[in-house]
């Protein structure tokens, strides 16, 4: 009988995806702060993609921008613990969307980051989520995710 369990990074190989090389913080903080087994992150946002939602930048184009932001939070936890099979549990991300005043589809936008969650960690990966508009945001990123994640101890 062939074990047909996968490990969360051969799920995001199946996906076609990889891991990007941590990104170097932006200021004065770390990239996440373990305590007990949480792990909370700082924001990520991506080099690849700029602009206001609602503006210069569409629903699925702010999508794939979650989607990298959560691929560079993955990268972040994974150094942090080694191996993303040790995650118990995505408890929580918060989304911010660099968003024009009239601008209301941030949930849709922030999918692109929960969606890769349960395509990569199946029920452990459905998670509580915020997501906000938000006037401006770093180096004009058009989207910035953290999480909190339980890890096994």
């Amino acid at each position: 009988m062939k074990n047909t369990i996968q490990t969360p990074e051969e799920r995001l190989a199946e996906l076609g995806l990889t891991l990007p090389p941590l990104r170097p913080a932006a200021g004065n903080y770390v990239s996440c702060v373990r305590t007990g087994n949480l792990i909370f992150t700082s924001g990520q946002g991506t080099d690849e993609y700029r602009g206001t939602l609602g503006k210069d930048v569409s629903v699925e184009t702010g999508y794939l921008a979650a989607r990298q932001c959560m691929l560079n939070l993955l990268s972040v936890i994974k150094h942090e613990i080694g191996d993303l099979s040790k995650v118990k549990r995505i408890v929580k991300i918060l989304g911010f969307v660099n968003s024009a005043p009239d601008f209301t589809e941030q949930p849709k936008v922030m999918n692109g980051a929960s969606d890769l969650l349960v395509q990569v960690f199946g029920e452990i990966g459905r998670h509580g989520r915020s997501a906000v508009g938000m006037a401006q945001l770093p180096n004009n990123n058009a989207v910035e995710v953290e999480m909190i994640v339980e890890i096994e101890e």
